[in-house]
This record gives structure tokens, sequence and C-alpha cells, in this order.
């Protein structure tokens, strides 16, 4: 289970936010700029709370007193909003980047068939389409076997067909990995499709919470 209270101080509020989150996949909505990303970047380890606690299982990512767990050590799979794809690395290059040269690859190849991008591996990003760019930074994501999946923002910048595959291929991975899923949207439509739960935030703090 993924524990998470804490809070941090922003330019013009503090973000406080309070949640448990099972193997469900959680939307978080609200305007921009009231704290989404920050939320996801604390979890990731990019952006440290001022205080609280957040842990998964076992493991503490973040705890009042103790050293923060570094970034490789939490095991999160992270999907910018922006993809952040290496634009001179080929798609099989970008999948690996995140992997040790003696990773068994196995469920790599099991995803880049589920994702249909097979025939994308020796492409470069250029060369490829947003929702193709979309399917190869969630393999990335996925390929080192994350605990949990973070998603910011992952259909922003696509049509609604390639809205609508994109988001039952995240449906089918979640149904096979059972991993706590936290993805953020400005859409609600987004988030009543495909999340178990929805959390508002608005200036940093949770106003709601609700049950799909």
């Amino acid at each position: 289970m993924l524990h998470v209270d804490f809070k941090k101080r922003l330019e013009h509020f503090e973000l406080t936010v309070e949640f448990e989150l099972r193997q469900e996949i959680l939307a978080l909505i609200g305007s921009s700029g009231s704290g989404k990303t920050t939320l996801l970047n604390c979890l990731a380890g990019i952006n440290q709370p001022d205080q609280g606690e957040i842990s998964l299982g076992s493991k503490h990512f973040y705890k009042d007193g103790q050293k923060p767990l570094k970034i490789q050590k939490r095991n999160v799979g992270y999907l910018f909003q922006d993809y952040a794809l290496f634009p001179h690395w080929n798609v099989e290059r970008n999948i690996l980047s995140g992997l040790s040269r003696k990773a068994d690859l196995t469920h790599v190849k099991e995803l880049t068939e589920l994702l249909g991008i097979n025939a994308l591996l020796q492409k470069y990003p250029h060369q490829i389409s947003g929702g193709e760019k979309q399917r190869v930074a969630l393999a990335r994501a996925l390929a080192a076997k994350p605990d949990i999946l973070l998603l910011d923002e992952p259909f922003s910048a696509l049509d609604d067909e390639t809205r609508s595959r994109c988001q039952g291929e995240l449906l089918r991975i979640h149904e096979v990995w059972q991993i706590p899923v936290i993805f953020v949207t400005h859409r609600k439509a987004d988030a009543e499709t495909l999340a178990d739960r929805v959390i508002r935030i608005e200036k940093g703090q949770m106003t709601e919470q609700q049950r799909t």
C-alpha cells in the first residue's frame, strides 16, 4: 500500500496531502499550478516534502528525521508530460535506458508487443507520432518493473482516437501488472474513464475525494 501524508511549501501556498492507495488507479485533477505535479515529483524523489511521510509497503521514500530514499532506489515509473525521450537515441535504446546491461529483457519484449511498438524500435523520436511517443515513454517507464507508476498529463497532446487507444492500453497493463497508478489530468472525462478514485487538488489542498 502507498501511504502519503506530507506538507511542502510552494511559492503561493502550502501543498498538504494525505491519502492511501492500494493497487488502484488514482486520478489527480485540478487547475494548473495547484500542486499536482509537485505531488508526483515528491513521490518520485525529484522534490522532497518539508515534513511528513511517504511510504510504499515497507519502503520509506520520505520520513521526518530520516534521509530521503534516493530516486534510483524507489523503483518508480514516471511518464513525464512531454515524454522526455532522448532525441538522438532510437526507440529501443530509449526504452532500455534505465536498465542495466545484465537485466532480463523478457518482460520488455512483452511490453513492446502489448503496446504495439515493435515496428518502431529502430526509429527515432522525430520519426514517430505523438501517440507512438506516448507508448514508447510508457514502455520505458515500465521497463524496470516499477512498484508504482506515475503519469503527468499523459494524454494531453493526443487526438481523441489516439487518446482512447492509449487509455485502453494503460488499463490492460494495469490489469496485468497490478501496481498503484497515479495520473494527473485536466480532463474530467479521463478520470471517469480510467480511475478507481479521484482526488481534486486546488491551491495545495485536497478539496474532494470520490470513487468512480
